[in-house]
């Protein structure tokens, strides 16, 4: 997500003899309605310089007794944190990651293990072809998903598959002593092994003999990249603007061979969280998707219709695409990713992404009823309701200054009918969140929100210069014809345009602009309501987090703009004051917010929200910004003035951190809040330290921090089996900013600390020659296994 290259579903065929996921679920059907009742689905995500004193306020370890499980109206439903905090990890940030007494970490898996038959081993000079790249296991790892094989006596917490997004890369680690910066150099076999190493991938794993470890000839074992043949559907499948030229991709270059049909795509990338569905597939979202674009100087748009050129170069403004990318420079070799002379392509990304991860066969599905924007993760939640069990999944578009969003499927879920369920992420609503500053009576800093449909009929908030609002359907930008004023196009029409144009839809209703939000995660509860029953009550409210990480452009230090709401902003470029959900201007540490569903029902079109942490450091020896005046601040936020925030931690500061990014709560209640920053534990994380993973209690807002990771990288990604007693948690490109003649410049991580994985296998073996703990070896985002010594469930 952050990282030097990014600014701050399937066809029913199984040839390959494989169980196919309809397969495996009606194997677990009767034990796995067993764990619904009991509350343990095995379908919840498991998705999340200062001075002596204040070193040794931060460096001690907290002595806060532990929080207990449920037992009174103060612990509905929360199943207790166990473990002390452990301390920050100040400057120099040493190269391993850190758990509480009583835990055991070890490397489950890691950039260019072999994951399927054929893959060959990893080389430490990174000397892999694109070729051995795709049948290893990818870059930069994020978020992640445990899908059990059926067991004795439910799902397996022993055997499954995780299906894990590769996001991105860092080229001059990647490609050896060659790097692959800034243009120079650049050759379609470097492209290749670039989009060899985004995506997913999905591996089997297995506990053998108390150790876990990927099985390296799995059947099940799979490479989703940028060049895997995927396809589209729902309202915008076959659209005009989604029918970019049409190449013939091979090992040595792509030649134009025609025109696609709308419906049919090639790989996803840049994907960063995820999500997973109620009847048991996977969905990767794909975010900075607009860096791996570029042109060559003297490019144009030119499709042959001044309409269609008028918009894509209006979409490449709202949307981030720029000449130069974020410098994967893939468009130099590779002309799929020219976005002027094949302009309609960069429609083809921005979705959200189903994978059947039992049919290694099947094709991917982007699914465009969800919208198109910076997509980052899509968590769902099962209300029931007079109409049926409803499906909504909730998502984030990662930039500054955009917008949270729900998509509510048209049908019921029925957890009895498999076939009926695979294509209900094709039709729906697609809402986009308003938060008001309606004070809610008797709840303190509590305020309501809306939901507002993006749909053909919907008022935008633009004049129609008689008294009233334009309808989206009368909106240029969706009529067919670029100007105000007309229903020009059928509502299908319409509907399509407002999915491939989500961004301006939302602009054009008056969506409230967020500080970069990001994963989101529905609250659960450890005594059998929520998705466990889809059953919500008052007490056990229908509430969903999002994590808001930062934003650099909100309010003061410079004139105050917001998004446009005709719709042509620059991607990131506002700077809109501070408000309510969104209250400290220059928000360096950002924050969490919170929302519960009117009626606790997944359709509702209200809610009520709060914030449930500011991020910050209690000593901040950071000088405080212009902006950060008391007359900036929204009276009545509660929050303070200053970069110190409101964590709630024993003994004050034990806990503190900042840029929250991953947010996943586990299946007894337990927040996990996953950190994105600088890592290197300097300048204003001079007190914080390095990244982290913390847990939080959600009725207390009681926080602990539970890892501590190596420099320069962020903690992405978290997931456990259906007991609890194992989690999985990522580990994303520590060492980055290394140049290709010193990869190991900032780090050695995972050989500084290990020099075997879970399973007994060497991590790195030069010239047959095993390398030992501490070895020179350039560094590799990694999956870690995370268990207790005395076997018990993590948190507790």
């Amino acid at each position: 997500m952050k990282g030097k290259l990014h600014p701050a579903n399937d066809e029913t065929i199984n040839p390959s003899g494989n169980e196919s996921i309809n397969e495996i679920i009606n194997e677990i059907n009767e034990s796995r309605r067993q764990f619904i009742k009991t509350g343990v689905s095995a379908g919840i995500m498991v998705a999340l310089g200062g001075g002596i004193a204040g070193r040794a306020l931060l460096g001690d370890i907290a002595e806060a007794a532990p929080i207990p499980a449920s037992n009174g109206t103060d612990s509905i439903g929360f199943g207790g944190i166990g473990f002390d905090s452990i301390p920050a990890k100040l400057a120099p940030v040493a190269n391993s990651v850190e758990v509480p007494a009583g835990y055991k970490v070890e490397l489950l898996a890691t950039w260019g293990q072999p994951i399927m038959p054929g893959a060959p081993d990893w080389n430490p000079d990174a000397t892999q072809t694109a070729a051995d790249q795709e049948k290893q296991f990818g870059t930069h790892c994020d978020g992640m998903h445990y899908f059990p094989f059926p067991g004795r006596s439910g799902p397996s917490n022993e055997r499954g598959i995780m299906a894990i997004n590769n996001e991105y890369t860092h080229e001059e680690i990647l490609h050896g002593a060659e790097g692959l910066t800034g243009g120079s150099g650049v050759t379609i076999a470097k492209v290749r092994k670039s989009q060899a190493s985004h995506g997913v991938s999905i591996i089997e794993v297995r506990k053998t003999a108390g150790k876990w470890g990927v099985v390296r000839n799995s059947a099940y074992g799979r490479r989703i990249t940028a060049n895997t043949p995927a396809r589209l559907s729902g309202p915008a499948a076959g659209h005009a603007l989604l029918k970019s030229k049409k190449f013939d991709i091979q090992t040595g270059g792509s030649t134009e061979i025609g025109t696609n049909d709308g419906f049919s795509a090639f790989g996803t990338h840049n994907n960063c969280a995820n999500g997973y569905t109620p009847w048991g597939t996977y969905l990767t979202c794909e975010e900075n998707w607009n860096g791996n674009f570029g042109w060559n100087a003297g490019d144009v748009v030119n499709t042959g219709n001044a309409l269609t050129d008028a918009e894509v170069n209006n979409n490449h403004v709202r949307y981030g695409v720029t000449q130069a990318g974020f410098n994967y420079n893939w468009h130099v070799a590779d002309p799929r990713f020219n976005a002027r002379t094949n302009p309609l392509e960069t429609h083809l990304y921005g979705w959200v992404v189903e994978i059947d991860p039992f049919d290694p066969a099947s094709k991917p599905v982007k699914r465009t009823a969800m919208g198109r924007f910076k997509h980052e993760s899509a968590q769902y939640a099962v209300s029931q309701q007079p109409s049926g069990n409803r499906v909504a999944f909730y998502m984030g578009d990662d930039e500054r200054n955009e917008y949270v969003y729900k998509f509510v499927c048209a049908q019921a879920f029925d957890p009895k009918n498999r076939t009926a369920n695979r294509n209900l992420l094709d039709s729906g609503t697609l809402y986009v969140a308003k938060f008001t500053s309606t004070a809610v009576v008797g709840k303190t800093d509590t305020y309501r929100g809306e939901w507002i449909a993006l749909k053909p009929e919907t008022l935008s908030v633009i004049s129609n210069g008689s008294g009233g609002f334009y309808q989206l359907r009368e909106l240029g930008h969706f009529n067919g014809t670029g100007v105000n004023g007309t229903a020009n196009a059928d509502d299908a029409e319409v509907q399509a345009l407002i999915l491939i144009k989500t961004r301006q839809a939302a602009d054009a209703v008056g969506a409230t602009m967020m500080d970069r939000p990001e994963w989101t995660a529905l609250r659960t509860y450890n005594d059998g309501f929520g998705n466990a029953s889809y059953r919500y009550d008052d007490q056990h409210p229908l509430e969903v987090y999002c994590t808001l990480t930062n934003n650099n452009r909100r309010g003061g230090g410079g004139s105050i703009s917001s998004n446009r709401t005709d719709g042509t902003t620059g991607a990131g470029s506002a700077r809109p004051p501070v408000d309510l959900a969104n209250p400290r201007p220059d928000n360096d540490f950002g924050h969490i917010i919170r929302w519960r569903e009117d009626e606790n029902y997944v359709t509702a079109t209200g809610f009520e929200w709060d914030i449930f942490t500011l991020c910050g450091d209690t000593i901040t020896t950071k000088t405080l910004a212009a902006s950060y005046l008391n007359t900036n601040l929204v009276p009545g936020s509660g929050t303070g003035p200053f970069y110190q925030g409101n964590i709630n931690d024993t003994p004050d500061g034990s806990a503190d951190f900042g840029a929250p990014d991953g947010l996943w709560f586990d299946q007894f209640g337990r927040l996990w809040v996953q950190t994105d920053q600088a890592g290197d534990a300097t300048g204003d994380w001079v007190n914080i330290g390095a990244n982290v993973m913390c847990c939080a209690d959600p009725n207390t807002r009681e926080i602990r921090r539970f890892l501590t990771s190596p420099r320069n990288c962020e903690v992405t990604g978290v997931i456990n089996t259906p007991d609890g007693k194992t989690m999985f948690v990522g580990i994303q490109h520590p060492g980055e900013d290394s140049p290709a003649s010193n990869p190991t410049q900032f780090s050695n991580w995972p050989q500084s600390q290990w020099d075997k994985n879970s399973a007994g296998e060497n991590l790195a073996v030069i010239n047959g020659i095993a390398q030992p703990v501490g070895a020179n070896i350039r560094p590799r985002s990694s999956v870690l296994v995370i268990t207790r010594d005395d076997g018990g469930v993590i948190g507790a």
